[in-house]
């Protein structure tokens, strides 16, 4: 039988998410309210709120931040962008076919919507010289960087969650998500480059005036650019070795952000302006609310439910976890939805006295997958959207759905197959 609290818990949590998804209230000023709202409730007290908040995965989105916003003043994501157009002769389906490989891989290292602002940037000058339609260009991108940020801890806020939440390392996400990530990547290039073969054609005029633009242009300092890649690789290989030297991915991230900062010569007020820290308070209000559903027992409660519906099998709840999450995650934002799955699997963990690590595989590529699915699913797409409407170029929620929504099926039947192959089996 619930209490009182665990009912409240639950009707204040449902509220606020319904109001995220109707997009009437901007997610960080609900989700905060949501949380006092819980405090001054009595649902929980003040510092059970606090424990709930998960300042492993604040502190490694912060220093990342940090760390992009200085290195973008560099100019060498510009600079790398234009230099892979060149190095296709400014052929247009094989420009997008960079970009998209450009953009997986730098999603990998940095957040996906820093990684869409960068090649964004230059993704309008580009079409606008050769003179064609940027919209393939531009859902290349978007695609791209949920792939890509799939593959590793700090690539999606999703799998920063995980990892905080879990403790599994920079190289158990790389080692366990690179291969079907590679393989949806290629798979989904692939099947844009058949739908938009016959819009990426253009006269060897126009090629040639790509040829004419000096990346070299971009790179506005190269004193910053030499600190910023230096203090970046220490920064991956303390993420690669950081399981060993027994170190939490944050202090790591906060170490890197730290030196950066100090050798940079910016000042903080200047860097710290970059942050997104809306985000960051979105994220300590959904910490709260979802520790209020754990504290109140109704985590374990939907836990049970999952065991009973699947009768305890293994394959059944994670490939129940894998489409639930991809098409939750298609129409509303995944960090709720993924802020709420992971107390639940770590309770069916806890009830059914089972490993769940492939779970936790399982939810990161239904996760960050399925925001591929719509123009809302996740943050970068909206971005992008944003962009594009903004240069005249809007991109409607039924257009990208028809192109983008049978893509991301095709990666979840891949990954499905990945995850019955490789842990199930």
């Amino acid at each position: 039988m619930l209490s009182t609290n665990a009912y409240l818990a639950l009707s204040v949590f449902l509220c606020v998410y319904g109001i995220i998804i109707s997009e009437k209230i901007h997610r960080t000023k609900i989700a905060l309210l949501g949380a006092v709202g819980i405090i001054l409730l009595k649902v929980v007290s003040q510092e059970e709120a606090v424990k709930a908040i998960d300042f492993n995965t604040l502190g490694l989105l912060i220093a990342m931040m940090i760390i992009v916003a200085i290195t973008r003043q560099t100019g060498i994501f510009q600079f790398l962008a234009v230099k892979s157009a060149k190095a296709v002769d400014g052929q247009p389906a094989q420009i997008m076919i960079v970009f998209f490989a450009f953009t997986a891989i730098a999603s990998a290292f940095l957040d996906n919507v820093t990684t869409v602002l960068l090649l964004t940037s230059i993704t309008f000058p580009i079409a606008a010289i050769l003179e064609i339609n940027p919209i393939p260009f531009l859902i290349a991108e978007i695609l791209a960087s949920n792939l890509g940020g799939t593959a590793t801890l700090i690539g999606d806020p999703p799998n920063i969650m995980i990892g905080g939440a879990t403790g599994l390392t920079f190289n158990d996400f790389a080692l366990n998500l690179t291969l079907p990530v590679m393989i949806s990547s290629i798979v989904t290039c692939w099947l844009l480059y058949l739908i938009y073969r016959k819009d990426l054609v253009v006269s060897p005029e126009k090629q040639a005036s790509v040829m004419t633009l000096n990346e070299y242009e971009f790179l506005s300092n190269p004193a910053l650019l030499r600190k910023s890649l230096f203090v970046l690789m220490l920064t991956m290989i303390g993420f690669v070795a950081h399981g060993s030297l027994g170190f939490e991915s944050a202090t790591i991230a906060m170490a890197g952000a730290a030196i950066l900062l100090l050798v940079s010569g910016m000042e903080p007020e200047e860097v710290c302006r970059e942050v997104e820290w809306s985000t960051i308070f979105f994220f300590i209000g959904l910490f709260i609310l979802v520790g209020s559903l754990d504290i109140t027992g109704i985590i374990k409660l939907v836990a049970e439910w999952g065991l009973s519906l699947t009768g305890g099998d293994m394959v059944a709840m994670n490939f129940l976890i894998l489409w639930l999450s991809a098409i939750a995650s298609a129409f509303i934002d995944n960090i709720p939805f993924v802020a709420t799955m992971i107390p639940l699997i770590k309770a069916v963990a806890q009830i059914g006295n089972v490993d769940v690590t492939s779970m936790w595989w399982t939810l990161s590529l239904g996760a960050c997958l399925g925001g591929n699915g719509t123009i809302i699913g996740a943050s970068a797409n909206v971005v992008v959207a944003s962009i594009a409407a903004a240069h005249g170029r809007p991109i409607s929620f039924g257009y990208y759905f028809k192109v983008a929504f049978p893509l991301m099926l095709v990666s979840i039947v891949i990954c499905n197959i990945y995850i019955y192959m490789i842990y199930l089996r």
